[in-house]
């Protein structure tokens, strides 16, 4: 059976763990050689290549740190020079700071725009032209629900960079369709990762059952439920489809506004 991605090259940032691990093993699977990208655990993004391997795939690791364009030129030349193109991006990079509109602290915002919005730019503008070159190319943004005023207090200097990276899908799907360029982005909820930082204390356990009332579904997400949509929005399947924010939250309630 053929996979979905077969013949593929993928790069997906912020691959070492959580989400970005879960989508390099999901594109894996489905027949894509996959490049791993890791800021600084060289080990965690070393064991994502091994799994993939010990299944038959292909995988390397690469370092760099998407908030720098020189570091992401070099990672992207050598991934080419390995691979010989990248046909899918996946801008799952990120990081949180907590804080409100009034009390973040200027070091924090300046982090968050760059890794979170700039981090994705450095990304685009490094692989983008030899997408247009072949005119094929698949992009997809991970943004959050958080983007869309979710009601969760100190997550406004996250939100807002969040909020960016949907406008930058759908202006980057504008600038490049003709090219045979499909852009879109994927909303998460509430996922169990590190980032969410929940363990399996009494505490802990409460927080989990109070989070998982906040959605239709009665629970908070997988990494696989966000990886198999971006295995979606990645695949031919999705050709006909650009510009798009694709929500996976459960069918969360707890929004500030359901205003445009």
């Amino acid at each position: 059976m053929v996979g979905r991605l077969e013949n593929k090259v993928a790069l997906v940032t912020g691959g070492s763990r959580g989400i970005g691990r879960a989508i390099c093993e999901v594109f894996a699977r489905e027949g894509a050689s996959v490049i791993v990208n890791f800021t600084s655990n060289a080990a965690k993004a070393e064991d994502v290549v091994a799994a993939i391997t010990r299944r038959g795939g292909q995988a390397v690791a690469l370092q760099a740190d998407v908030a720098s364009k020189s570091s992401v030129q070099s990672m992207v030349a050598a991934a080419i020079k390995q691979f010989g193109a990248i046909d899918v991006l996946v801008n799952n990079a990120g990081i949180i700071r907590w804080g409100t509109a009034l009390n973040m602290s200027e070091a924090d915002f300046d982090q968050l725009i760059s890794v979170n919005v700039k981090g994705m730019v450095n990304c685009a503008q490094a692989i983008v032209p030899g997408m247009i070159e072949r005119r094929y190319g698949k992009i997809v943004n991970l943004s959050s629900i958080a983007a869309l005023a979710t009601a969760v207090v100190n997550s406004t200097p996250y939100a807002m960079t969040k909020a960016a990276v949907i406008s930058l899908t759908k202006r980057l799907a504008f600038e490049l369709g003709a090219d045979g360029i499909n852009v879109n982005a994927i909303t998460p909820g509430f996922v169990r990762t590190e980032m969410l930082n929940l363990s399996d204390e009494d505490s802990d356990r409460a927080r989990l059952d109070a989070l998982s009332k906040k959605a239709v579904l009665n629970r908070i997400g997988t990494a696989a439920d966000i990886a198999n949509a971006a295995l979606f929005l990645a695949s031919d399947e999705a050709g006909f489809i650009t510009a798009q924010v694709l929500t996976v939250d459960g069918g969360r309630t707890d929004f500030l506004t359901h205003s445009a």
